[in-house]
């Protein structure tokens, strides 16, 4: 085998969580190019169709089912169904997360439901998005398989105006490497820090609707590489963790930032 040939998925199954667009639309497609049939979740059914479109076409097999990733009955349904119409699970990536209203805030000015809306999305869906995906895995693949959590480089250092993502995508990290420990040998669970990626969601968030002021927001950052990330360099990065050439790694987390 060539090492080109370890970063194949050739007859794999996998399931990405806020796949509709941006960061898991990017990750979706890239796994299907890498050779997986792939079930896409999110909650607009619309987005799932287009994205199950264009895997069709790369000659692979799409799911697309509307789903709640902070609903357990939901993330349960979403792996049944996968098994039943897809024929195993074998990677599972939490990519669904963000800021649900778009508003950053201080952690001291953070009403108690928005502070519980973030950790429901950003740290409680991905728990119960890989203790799903494990068991799924257990039944249906021999307990073989790879999680690959979504983080942040917001989960290192401070976060001002952005303390709860920030706390909420530590915590991601703490728990990606508790699992690797706990369904090793079998099943690998690494995460992926995104830096800035000027998606819809990022956007919202930060004010930079326009090009000019995403152009000055870089400036003020100063990213090493001198750009902000885009999808696909996440996706590369999940196709890596989710494949034979990873084979070694679990309990990592790769930060993907353009060095910052």
């Amino acid at each position: 085998m060539s090492i080109l040939d370890t970063f194949k998925l050739d007859g794999e199954v996998a399931v990405v969580t806020g796949a509709g667009k941006g960061i898991g639309r990017a990750i979706a497609i890239a796994l299907a190019e890498a050779g997986a049939d792939v079930a896409v979740a999110s909650r607009t059914q619309a987005d799932l169709d287009a994205v199950a479109a264009e895997i069709e076409a790369l000659g692979r097999r799409a799911l697309p089912l509307a789903t709640d990733a902070t609903d357990m009955q939901a993330l349960e349904h979403l792996a049944e169904q996968t098994v039943a119409k897809l024929g195993k699970l074998s990677i599972w990536v939490n990519n669904a997360g963000g800021i649900p209203d778009g508003a950053p805030r201080y952690l001291t000015r953070t009403p108690e439901d928005k502070f519980d809306a973030q950790i429901d999305l950003n740290l409680k869906a991905v728990w119960m998005g890989a203790t799903i995906a494990a068991r799924a895995m257990v039944d249906a693949n021999d307990g073989a398989g790879a999680i690959i959590n979504i983080s942040s480089r917001s989960a290192f250092g401070a976060q001002v105006k952005n303390g709860p993502y920030g706390a909420a995508k530590a915590a991601v990290n703490s728990l990606t490497t508790t699992l690797s420990v706990e369904l090793a040998p079998k099943i690998r669970v690494n995460a992926v820090a995104p830096g800035p990626v000027p998606t819809e969601n990022f956007n919202d968030c930060m004010g930079t609707e326009t090009d000019e002021q995403r152009e000055k927001l870089l400036d003020m950052i100063g990213i090493p590489l001198g750009r902000y990330g885009t999808p696909e360099d996440i996706a590369a990065a999940v196709v890596y963790m989710a494949a034979p050439a990873s084979g070694w790694v679990t309990g990592q987390c790769l930060y993907v930032t353009g060095g910052r």
